[in-house]
């Protein structure tokens, strides 16, 4: 090990473990000020200032702060971190719902760059890019056949506004080599996946991995077009959401409550508590409403979920959500980098804490936790936690667990059936997905004539898909396992029907056939058709966990 990576590799020790980082940085970059410096500000210091000074080699003492703040600062606790200048801006990407690029979505088939379909009004369909083009040459660089990687794609097609990057397009019946300069534009992420009808009633909103800035206007434009189609019931898919920015997710559950209403409050050792109320300008407040959970929502779900189960205003089904309710201050460096240190918790009205238990120094358990609960049987039974959670009342008077991430009010397992060693070995390597746009390419005059995802479906399910995906899998080293290829059949059909559609007819297509099945969904339906997501049906029934 070579001398500078020895001083990279303890510096974080020489410096201690959870040592105030305001501190430091503010002796680093005069951001914070002069108050609370004291001793462990003069030893980090010294510590440095001997490294540079009397180290036996010249040291980077640059990029050894940019080594070891990490490590600092993840001592703190399980959500408090140090983000490069690098990572901070695709933080801001998926928080601002935008980037600068050339608007298309692509797949990398047979290791050729495929666009499956142009953003409306942006740049590349103002260049003349059409869905089909293969693009083999990025700035007179050839990148067909090359083993290029994803992404390798997204940094050669992305750059600064205003930038223009030279394409070169081969497309069907034409052998000659099409260029097409293309100037970068600013591209919106929809964090809003789809919204469409479930029942001549009901609306099914689908939320992505994250709340962004654009976030509540797709959700209002996404309610306003489904009280167009005729919706009296919502439900809300927070399935794998992460969370994001507080003041969006107050903005979206403010629809279902009612004027004074507690959303949530944080609060902590220097930070006051602060209360959101709703404002009474809803336009859902009197709809029934179910919000979908699992172990995998979090933060800014997990407050939309709790606001709406403490405040009796609709029933939270599925499994019990991740438990992040850390509330992280951020701030920025001069050379892009940021802090995000954690300042309060979050609890919901009836005063629940959302976050789950975490021991220092433990993390990577923490982490591990969803993976240890599906060990542990917590997806296929009733979880347990709840026997050792606190006990609340909303303000109807029902029962609910705080402590450990938002306790459902109606559990829903997760449905494993399908699910085996010839199915995961498939997805695992992408095959189902691999092999959809194999087709679709294959059959794209076809299948690009149908009206609608609907009438694409009915077609699907009448081709030999899963037939040809075995023939496909056996020739990518995936051997045929008859007894098992039966077992999951049904869901790898489904999950290439899903593939296909989005290539035609886009992200809303896709969750509409992927979700035909769903148990979650299914159960959310038979409750709102039952009559036991109103206000008044909730509050007077004590469901249990």
């Amino acid at each position: 090990m070579d001398s500078e990576k020895k001083v990279r590799t303890w510096l974080p020790l020489w410096i201690g473990i959870g040592i105030a980082l305001g501190i430091f940085i503010g002796s680093k970059y005069g951001q914070f000020g002069r108050s609370g410096a004291g001793h462990g500000a003069g030893k980090i210091d010294a510590v440095l200032n001997y490294v540079r000074e009397s180290y036996v080699d010249t040291v980077n003492m640059r990029q050894l702060v940019e080594d070891a703040l990490p490590n600092i600062i993840r001592e703190l606790d399980p959500h408090s971190e140090y983000i490069s200048a690098a990572d901070m801006k695709r933080v801001n990407e998926d928080l601002e719902g935008h980037f600068s690029g050339i608007g298309v979505s692509f797949y990398l088939l047979r290791d050729t760059i495929v666009v499956t379909s142009i953003v409306p009004g942006g740049p590349s369909e103002a260049a003349g890019i059409m869905p089909w083009d293969r693009i083999v040459m990025v700035n007179d660089t050839t990148v067909a056949g090359m083993k290029i990687q994803n992404e390798d794609v997204l940094k050669k097609l992305r750059g600064e506004k205003g930038s223009e990057v030279k394409l070169g397009i081969m497309r069907d019946h034409d052998s000659r080599l099409v260029e097409i300069t293309v100037t970068r534009g600013d591209i919106p992420m929809s964090s809003v996946n789809a919204a469409y009808m479930l029942t001549d009633k009901i609306g099914f909103i689908k939320l992505g991995r994250n709340f962004g800035f654009n976030t509540f206007s797709e959700f209002i434009s996404a309610i306003s077009k489904l009280k167009s189609q005729g919706a009296l019931a919502f439900m809300i898919d927070l399935r794998g959401n992460a969370g994001g920015s507080l003041d969006i997710v107050v903005a979206m559950v403010n629809e279902f409550l009612r004027k004074g209403d507690l959303i949530v409050y944080a609060e902590g050792r220097n930070f006051p508590r602060t209360d959101n109320y709703a404002n009474g300008s809803g336009t859902c407040k009197e709809d029934d409403v179910i919000v979908l959970v699992d172990e995998l929502s979090a933060s800014a779900s997990e407050i939309f979920a709790g606001a709406i189960q403490d405040h009796d205003r609709g029933l939270v089904i599925g499994r019990r959500t991740f438990g992040k309710g850390l509330v992280q201050s951020q701030r920025n460096f001069p050379d892009g980098s940021a802090v995000r240190l954690t300042v309060a918790r979050y609890y919901t009205a009836s005063g629940r804490s959302i976050q789950r238990s975490y021991e220092k120094g433990k993390y990577d358990e923490y982490e591990m936790d969803a993976i240890n609960r599906y060990l542990e049987g917590d997806y296929i039974n009733v979880d347990t936690a709840s026997n050792n959670l606190t006990p609340y009342k909303t303000l109807g008077g029902r029962t609910v667990y705080g402590g450990d991430g938002i306790m459902p009010d109606v559990f829903v397992a997760r449905d494993t059936s399908g699910i085996n060693s010839y199915y995961n070995a498939v997805v695992n390597n992408r095959l189902d997905e691999r092999y959809a746009m194999v087709y679709s390419d294959m059959y794209r005059d076809k299948l690009s004539s149908f009206a609608t995802w609907q009438e694409l479906y009915k077609h699907l399910r009448q081709q030999p898909l899963l037939l040809n995906l075995v023939s496909f899998a056996d020739n990518n080293g995936i051997r045929r396992r008859p007894y098992y290829i039966q077992e999951s059949g049904e869901l790898l059909e489904n999950t290439m029907y899903s593939y296909i559609a989005r290539n035609f007819f886009g992200e809303e297509a896709f969750w509409a056939v992927y979700y035909k099945e769903d148990s979650l969904i299914k159960k959310g339906i038979e409750l709102i058709e039952k009559g036991k997501t109103s206000r008044e049906a909730v509050m007077n029934e004590e469901y249990r966990h």
